[in-house]
């Protein structure tokens, strides 16, 4: 139905891209979800300081699995020289073949130094770090794209600019979350607003925000004209959610309804893949917080729910899997629901002092920290 995503010389098959999530798209997950389908599985974000200081947390986040043939990296940054410095350590030390700068994450500690969701309001700022991380990529040939949202709030809207901005710089592609810094994971995401970026760049645009099925991403990309869609809370809990995203796009009308015992497997499998790359006990403590996303709807009892997220070892996960009911059906009142955070909108962004005084921010001196590790 349609094409491949391209970015660059990188070919995507199925034009579906996992959001980076934190503490959530480690190598383990991202594993889970391509045995499930096709698509662009992107790291949890990274810091460009933590990675140039060669920050400890930040190395171990970089990991990736044995059979992940394509990495990608998505990388946080506030200072052009960071960033470029950063990029070519993941392409030339990492055989990293995709790199995406997030500038939409709306938690306030990132937006209050002028990072994440706030940065693009700073056109010139924002266009120089696109400039220095598409040059520090050149060399290997790798292309670059960014993730934002619409802007900071209704009144400080700033995606066609940086859509703009994203094309003159060199880059590949932009991901555009339908919402606002202020509105966060609240409320609905504007598909109107990735349309009209569709309309304003000439490079590819992919579609974020309320895809909890495989309908709604073929929706969006009717309705928007986008090149493919980035998926992020509509697959909590649900990794065969790129199963169904994978046959949809080629034409094949599948919804996967796993029974109980189904999602059991897949919990074991996740929690296996956790513990062969963190070792059983971390992987295991890692695990627990998927338990409510994978029992959504399912009539697994409050006690059953608190003994899983509680779980140490592979065994103590083994006996409780083995009293859940396997042939229970896939709830459908979860279907099409949202997942995840959800929370209400912000009063006000928090931002630099006088952050909205201009849109050059040239001159501003960002402090960004070595370990972040919030993304959005």
């Amino acid at each position: 139905m349609t094409t491949a995503l391209r970015l660059g010389p990188l070919t995507v098959e199925t034009p579906v891209v996992l959001a980076p999530m934190a503490g959530i798209t480690n190598a383990a997950y991202r594993r889970l979800c391509a045995e499930q389908g096709a698509g662009l599985y992107v790291c949890e974000m990274i810091t460009s300081r933590g990675l140039v200081e060669r920050d400890d947390t930040t190395l171990k986040m970089l990991v990736f699995d044995e059979l992940e043939t394509t990495r990608s990296v998505q990388l946080y940054g506030t200072d052009p020289v960071y960033v470029g410095k950063a990029v070519e350590i993941l392409c030339g030390e990492y055989g990293v073949a995709h790199v995406d700068l997030n500038f939409g994450c709306p938690v306030p500690k990132v937006t209050r130094k002028g990072g994440g969701g706030a940065l693009p309001w700073k056109r010139t700022l924002l266009g120089r770090i696109l400039e220095h991380a598409v040059a520090a990529a050149a060399p290997y040939d790798v292309p670059v794209t960014m993730k934002t949202r619409k802007g900071l709030d209704d009144d400080h809207l700033t995606h066609l600019d940086a859509g703009r901005i994203a094309q003159e710089s060199g880059c590949a592609a932009i991901a555009l979350h339908g919402r606002t810094v202020a509105q966060a994971y609240s409320g609905q995401a504007d598909w109107d607003a990735i349309a009209a970026l569709v309309d304003h760049v000439d490079l590819p645009v992919l579609g974020n925000g309320d895809i909890w099925e495989a309908a709604d991403a073929l929706r969006m990309v009717e309705q928007t004209g986008a090149a493919g869609v980035v998926v992020g809370r509509g697959c909590l809990g649900r990794p065969w959610l790129f199963r169904d995203l994978a046959a949809a796009f080629a034409g094949d009308d599948v919804k996967t309804l796993p029974t109980l015992g189904e999602v059991a497997t897949m919990m074991r499998r996740h929690a296996e893949l956790l513990s062969e790359h963190m070792g059983e006990d971390r992987g295991c403590r890692e695990f627990r917080k998927h338990v409510t996303w994978y029992l959504k709807g399912f009539a697994a009892g409050g006690e059953m729910r608190r003994s899983l997220a509680m779980i140490s070892t592979l065994a103590e996960l083994d006996v409780l899997l083995a009293d859940l009911d396997p042939d229970e059906p896939f709830p459908l009142s979860a279907l099409g629901t949202p997942r995840g955070r959800q929370g209400s909108p912000r009063e006000r962004v928090v931002l630099p002092e006088g952050w909205l005084d201009d849109t050059d921010g040239t001159d501003w001196v960002l402090r960004e920290d070595a370990a972040e590790t919030t993304g959005g």
